[in-house]
Order: C-alpha cells, then sequence, then structure tokens
C-alpha cells in the first residue's frame, strides 16, 4: 500500500497501515469519539481501523 504522508500511524495491527514506514495508506481518516464529549485522547479513536 502507497503510504500517505500527511497521515501518521504506528498500529501496524491495522490493515490500511502502510509498509512504507509509519503512516497510514488510505486518503483519509475518521475520527469518531466515546460518549457525548471527547476531552480527552482516550476517549477517541480512529473510526477507519480494519485489523488485518
Amino acid at each position: 500500500m502507497e503510504k500517505n504522508e500527511s497521515i501518521g500511524c504506528i498500529v501496524t495491527e491495522c490493515k490500511n497501515h502502510s509498509k512504507e514506514g509509519q503512516y497510514c495508506a488510505l486518503n483519509k481518516i475518521q475520527v469518531t469519539k466515546h460518549g457525548s464529549l471527547a476531552n480527552s485522547t482516550e476517549k477517541t479513536d480512529c473510526g477507519s481501523f480494519e485489523f488485518k
């Protein structure tokens, strides 16, 4: 998969992780939140994650 240098990623378990360094291969990602208020890093996720 071709890397997208605009989206850094260290989650190698993701299907969309680029093999060309620590990048995502998607053109864009969807960031999601847990609950009604995302007031910390732990309350957000990459909604585009897919397990390999």
